[in-house]
């Protein structure tokens, strides 16, 4: 299943955006859903915000509940194993540090729905591209993956 865990155990996947707010929280999110107990994951930011109250909302829509999620930091994460590192914006591409271990990093660059502006609808509607681009891109790498 990974690039650094033993046959048989889980993989461990640290998703991470700027703030922690939307797109590291849905993909977080998605992979739990999707990978069920194949995957450990965690989602953080290179600085701390609050999880998107839109963001709760298009995941409630997909059957996802983040309302129990909080934005964290990378420090607490940093000295901890990890098979995966995800990067899905791209400021935090440029500013994520080195882990510890062999994780392996992937960079998977969506737009930041939080930037978005106009009317609650049209704002909700950019939530939910990000979403939907979020859960078609993992649903591809897991099954590339588990191949």
């Amino acid at each position: 299943m990974s690039a650094g865990s033993p046959a048989g155990t889980r993989g461990r996947v640290l998703v991470l955006c700027t703030h922690n707010s939307a797109r590291s929280q849905m993909a977080e999110g998605f992979l739990r859903a999707l990978a069920g107990d194949r995957i450990e994951v965690q989602s953080a930011g290179t600085e701390a915000g609050r999880v998107h109250p839109l963001a709760i909302r298009v995941m409630d829509e997909a059957g996802i509940d983040l309302r129990g999620h909080v934005s964290k930091t990378l420090e607490p994460f940093l000295r901890e194993p990890w098979d995966y590192v995800i990067t899905v914006c791209d400021q935090a591409s440029e500013r994520c540090p080195v882990f510890a271990g062999r994780a392996a990093r992937i960079h998977w660059s969506f737009e930041d729905p939080s930037a978005a502006v106009g009317t609650e609808e049209e704002r909700v509607a950019v939530f939910r591209r990000v979403r939907d681009a979020i859960a078609a891109r993992l649903g591809a790498w897991l099954a590339d993956r588990d191949r």
